[in-house]
């Protein structure tokens, strides 16, 4: 048990910190701004209180990054409390006000009356690079899907024939769109020369692509009000789209390369479905370390795939989805599972019997859950 507990509350510009003893009593209660100096400080001024004291925390990146660093580089122990456990343990507390104190407070108490809290512990080098990585990677992601979304959205006003034949998922029909917007345009141009300026531009299957659009343009004769500033509009969305796809490609082959450099990529990547976007994502979510979590039960429950208890007095064996998981590693294992279903035997095997419903000899089907049950009467129905 340690001597003194350290709560802080993370913020933006300042943290909160507090201090207090095996009975609770505050030793000490600070506003720090996040700067490296202040903390520094800060942690020796605690150090004279105790050498023996345990730090808690309710955020564990972004604003706390600063002073986790310089606690880890002080070799001290650091636990981590989620901001909903705070907020939660904070009505059981006296008064109702909200102040950086109290929460820092409630902090402290905490961490000094749970014995279940683990040690916060900073993820390996290349672990933290991939996570920088993978989420620049799923801002654009995002970011593309909203456009193509906006590019449809526009397209839709001027020329819906054309917005219900394209994939604009796909690159060639968004290339297209940064050259040919209207139907006009598309008469005017022609089959042909479209496909070959599609061609030069190296996009597959051009010659298919072409007749599909003069369909479109062959069903719609009408100009559209504001057609002109549309199709304007929607060649520059086009053209972010496709910035967003290189920008994409050069992050993948960064975090491809950096992923490589782990020790443990061969063996994440041996598991069924685990691709390098999902492996990288993997390592990012854990931080690298599977002695972190001690047991496969608990990587299990920490992704949100253990189910948990909710048994009250007589009801018991009633398991739910749990709340508190983490949404992205649930991610991973949810895709490679269904990516495994192409290239590994066994986990296609699990998933069909899954799917199987039960007809063997004295299992429930659809049809014997009501033999030898009477038919049950709809309201005003007669059953003779």
């Amino acid at each position: 048990m340690p001597e003194i507990w350290a709560g802080v509350d993370i913020g933006k510009e300042h943290h909160h910190c507090v201090v207090i003893d095996a009975q609770g009593k505050r030793l000490l209660s600070r506003r720090i701004l996040n700067d490296e100096t202040e903390l520094i400080q800060l942690i020796a001024d605690v150090l004279e209180l105790s050498r023996d004291v345990l730090w808690a925390v309710d955020i564990n990146h972004g604003g706390a990054a600063l002073l986790l660093g310089l606690l880890v580089s002080h070799d001290q122990h650091i636990t981590y409390i989620t901001g909903l456990a705070i907020h939660r343990a904070s009505a059981g507390y006296r008064g109702q006000a909200k102040t950086d104190a109290k929460d820092a407070f409630v902090i402290a108490d905490q961490a000094r009356m749970r014995t279940d809290l683990g040690v916060l512990r900073p993820g390996d080098e290349i672990s933290i690079d991939l996570r920088t990585l993978v989420t620049r990677r799923t801002d654009l992601v995002c970011d593309r899907t909203r456009q193509i979304n906006r590019m449809r959205a526009q397209l839709l006003e001027i020329f819906p024939a054309l917005e219900r034949s394209l994939d604009l998922t796909k690159k060639g029909p968004v290339l297209l769109l940064t050259g040919y917007q209207t139907p006009a345009a598309i008469r005017r141009a022609g089959a042909s020369r479209i496909a070959t300026w599609l061609k030069n531009r190296k996009v597959r299957n051009s010659a298919a692509l072409a007749r599909t659009v003069m369909e479109a343009a062959e069903a719609q004769f009408t100009a559209l009000p504001g057609e002109k500033l549309a199709a304007t509009m929607v060649a520059r969305l086009a053209k972010g789209v496709m910035a967003l796809d290189e920008e994409i490609t050069e992050l993948e082959a960064l975090i491809e390369a950096r992923f490589r450099e782990h020790p443990h990529a061969e063996v994440i990547q041996s598991l069924p479905g685990m691709g390098t976007m999902l492996s990288a994502e993997f390592l990012a979510a854990t931080g690298g370390a599977m002695d972190t979590f001690g047991t496969a039960d608990r990587l299990a429950g920490y992704a949100g795939l253990a189910p948990v208890p909710r048994d009250s007095g007589r009801v018991s064996g009633n398991l739910h989805r749990p709340r508190r998981y983490h949404r992205g590693l649930l991610r991973v294992f949810y895709l490679s599972a269904f990516a495994s279903l192409r290239n590994c035997p066994a986990s296609k095997q699990f998933y069909e019997r899954k799917r199987t419903p039960f007809t063997g000899a004295g299992r429930y089907t659809p049809e014997s859950c009501c033999e030898g049950q009477p038919p049950t009467p709809r309201p005003g129905q007669v059953i003779r």
